[in-house]
């Protein structure tokens, strides 16, 4: 029976961007399906009963991260480029249209290039319509379910089923009843797979 690998990523994150570099290649290798789960990651951390400051306000902490990131990305051989706002909420409602397009692989990979590979900035509609239409998506239909009361209903129901289940940040793989946080758990998830 194939496997599925809920994987909980918010736009905002880096770390789920350096996620999405490997996943793909790890699900087809271990042959599960991934099932896009977009979240809000300052929500999430409510939810779970975090109210601590955010990373960029924790400056020693923003120090010893950027230092990670560098290292990850040039370990994966990708850009990285700060975007020029975190303003992705758009782009993670903008999933669940590609999800139910059978795009979302295809959209979250260009999505996280533009916006952490490139640095673009995720306020401008142009590049959200860009980036549909270069997965095949049509942007008329894909920026009215953003703006749609239907398809902020469900970012909205896809949100607080993920808090329900646990999720408190990105990115995070459920697996049956393993979860993995953390783009540098991915070998434990493929180890857990291949068992």
């Amino acid at each position: 029976m194939t496997k599925t690998i809920d994987f909980y990523f918010d736009f905002i994150s880096p770390f789920s961007y350096l996620a999405q570099v490997k996943l793909p290649d790890l699900a087809r290798r271990t042959g599960c399906v991934i099932e896009y789960r977009p979240i809000d990651i300052p929500e999430a951390k409510i939810a779970a009963g975090n109210y601590g400051p955010s990373n960029r306000e924790v400056v020693p902490k923003i120090k010893v991260m950027m230092a990670d990131l560098e290292r990850w990305a040039a370990k994966y051989e990708v850009p990285l480029t700060f975007p020029a706002s975190f303003a992705c909420s758009d782009w993670n409602c903008a999933a669940l249209y590609a999800r139910g397009q059978d795009q979302a692989e295809a959209f979250v990979t260009a999505a996280y290039h533009r916006i952490w590979g490139i640095g673009i900035d995720p306020r401008d509609q142009n590049e959200l319509r860009g980036c549909a239409e270069d997965v095949g998506l049509d942007a008329d239909a894909l920026c009215e379910f953003v703006r749609s009361p239907a398809g902020q209903g469900e970012y909205r129901k896809a949100r607080t089923q993920a808090y329900q289940r646990g999720v408190f940040g990105a990115p995070m793989m459920f697996v049956d009843d393993q979860i993995f946080w953390g783009n540098d758990r991915l070998d434990f998830l493929e180890s857990y797979l291949l068992d």
